[in-house]
């Protein structure tokens, strides 16, 4: 199953994989206008590959086929402050 990757212009870290080279007709027009214009990036075997980068290779081959596309956006970023705050907290409770 050959995909093309495209990286969007308007959210970092944010990447469509179709079925079919430039033929974004299974792509709502909503989310093509939130992603900007696409930058292909890649064309990838799915058949031939074990994982992918950042996506899971299955949730994105059943996208695929269900959708025509699958959408991969960036990890969350991290709230440090939270995490410090957190672990403060812990340690407070284990104190007591």
């Amino acid at each position: 199953m050959l995909t093309a990757v495209y990286k969007s212009a308007k959210k970092e870290q944010t990447y469509l994989f179709i079925k079919q080279r430039d033929d974004f007709s299974q792509v709502p027009e909503t989310l093509l206008q939130v992603f900007g214009k696409p930058e292909l990036v890649t064309v990838v075997n799915l058949k031939t590959k074990i994982k992918l980068g950042f996506a899971d290779i299955n949730k994105v081959r059943d996208s695929l086929t269900e959708q025509g596309y699958y959408l991969q956006l960036p990890p969350p970023k991290e709230d440090l402050l939270a995490e410090h705050k957190a672990s403060k907290l812990d340690t407070l409770n284990e104190d007591s």
